[in-house]
Parts: structure tokens; C-alpha cells; sequence
């Protein structure tokens, strides 16, 4: 139960991101009509998910919530592996 809660607040916590952005572009007017519907639909997925496992978490299929969990988490921890090397490798960048 508690490897649950985990995902789920790791997944809430890698929300934000698109959350911040799409305030961000709203704010600088980047996001409009035009790519709105994209917007909606990336939005709609990322709640989705998090409503979606804590609704399977809720129904007693606790197996399937941390499967949906770990395959949003798996290219979350990927994406923060490669920017810590990025940054704190000392890499030559010319």
C-alpha cells in the first residue's frame, strides 16, 4: 500500500510540469487556439491517470493502479537521470 502512495505522489509531484507550462504559455499567450486542443488533451491525460489509479486503488485493484503508476514513472526517473548527467557530469559541450 505504502509502494502506492509513493508512485501516486511521485506521479502528482511530475504533474506540475505540464500544469506550470500550460499557465506559463496562457501567461505569455505561446498557448492559444491553435494548439489548445493539444493542451486539453495532454491535460486531461496526466488526470487521468493520477484520478484513474486512485479510483483502481478505490476498487480494490491496487496491482493494476501501481502497474499504470510505474509505467508513467519508469520514463519520469529516465528523463531526471539523464538531466542529472547532464548537469553534473562535467561533460564537454563543444
Amino acid at each position: 500500500m505504502i509502494t502506492f502512495w509513493i508512485l501516486w505522489i511521485f506521479n502528482a509531484v511530475m504533474a506540475l510540469i505540464p500544469i506550470y507550462f500550460f499557465f506559463i504559455g496562457l501567461a505569455d499567450g505561446s498557448v492559444d487556439g491553435d494548439n489548445m486542443g493539444i493542451w486539453m488533451i495532454l491535460l486531461s491525460v496526466v488526470t487521468l491517470i493520477l484520478g484513474g489509479t486512485y479510483w483502481l486503488k478505490t476498487k480494490n485493484q491496487v496491482l493494476a493502479a501501481k502497474v499504470l503508476l510505474w509505467i508513467t514513472t519508469v520514463p519520469c526517473i529516465l528523463v531526471i537521470l539523464y538531466f542529472a548527467i547532464a548537469i553534473f557530469g562535467n561533460a564537454r559541450w563543444n
